[in-house]
């Protein structure tokens, strides 16, 4: 018996938001770590049976594994014990937008740093500086910018997350409050449509905006790929920045809208 037009449109449709949600999933486990099913049902407003089916077919699929009542990411432990991050693709351009944000910073500054590969490419590169005060949440940038004498490195307190080797929560936010930094390198997950800042998470987000309130200048890192990717969660306009540092990739379109934000773009070469 043939299925009817409209059904196989309906059998699509719901097909596509069951593979867009566990893609979602995949992303927040990717930066969390670990979820629990009653969570991910709530966040996703579906029920914990159609939740279950999702986190079994990314079991199959060979990327998390699933425990009684949620899930982690099945690259944690390798990860945290070899100090590597999760996302690593296009580092070409991360390297090089590292290089550009770090030309931005003064001996002398006060800086924050966020977590991530491309704030990771920033701190990479500030070994030819003296006397920087560096605030962070990331434990392996902590490690790199540990190694020079001349710098004052302070670590935020708060709960640990695995696959950024980042610390998030209220603690971590609570530690950065009434702080005042020169420059912050802030990291995203995507930028949206309506350029918005957007990462896979809630739990970062009090973070996000308490280093914002602490810094006299806001830089955000992002290679052009981040553009049109919207993650899960909000952190609102990217016109809390004063610049966004990425690479020529850009698109005219994108350089327009945020001049008219008020964000200035600086291109990584």
């Amino acid at each position: 018996m043939r299925v009817p037009m409209a059904d196989r449109k309906r059998v699509r449709t719901k097909d596509h938001f069951a593979e867009e949600r566990r893609h979602k999933i995949l992303e927040l486990l990717r930066e969390e770590g670990s979820a629990r099913v009653v969570a991910l049902s709530d966040t996703f407003g579906v029920s914990e049976p159609t939740i279950r089916a999702d986190l079994e077919k990314l079991e199959r699929q060979g990327h998390i594994v699933r425990e009684h009542g949620g899930a982690f990411l099945r690259s944690v432990a390798q990860q945290v014990r070899s100090l590597s991050l999760q996302h690593m693709e296009n580092l070409d351009r991360k390297m090089k937008i590292g290089a550009r944000a770090a030309a931005e910073i003064q001996n002398g500054d006060r800086i924050i740093l966020d977590s991530g590969s491309t704030a990771t490419e920033v701190a990479r590169r500030l070994h030819d500086l003296h006397d920087l005060t560096v605030i962070t949440n990331a434990l392996n940038i902590a490690l790199i910018v540990g190694a020079e004498y001349s710098f004052e490195l302070m670590v935020t307190g708060g709960e640990f997350k695995a696959p950024t080797l980042s610390l998030t929560g209220d603690k971590a936010a609570g530690f950065l409050h009434d702080l005042h930094v020169d420059r912050l390198f802030l990291a995203t997950g995507g930028i949206s449509e309506g350029f918005d800042l957007t990462y896979p998470g809630f739990s970062d987000l009090p973070v996000k905006r308490a280093m914002v309130d602490a810094a006299r200048i806001v830089y955000v890192v992002a290679d052009s790929t981040k553009f049109g990717n919207a993650a899960f969660a909000s952190l609102g306009s990217i016109s809390c920045a004063d610049y966004l540092v990425t690479d020529s990739g850009i698109t005219r379109d994108a350089r327009e809208r945020l001049a008219e934000l008020g964000v200035e773009v600086l291109i990584a070469e």
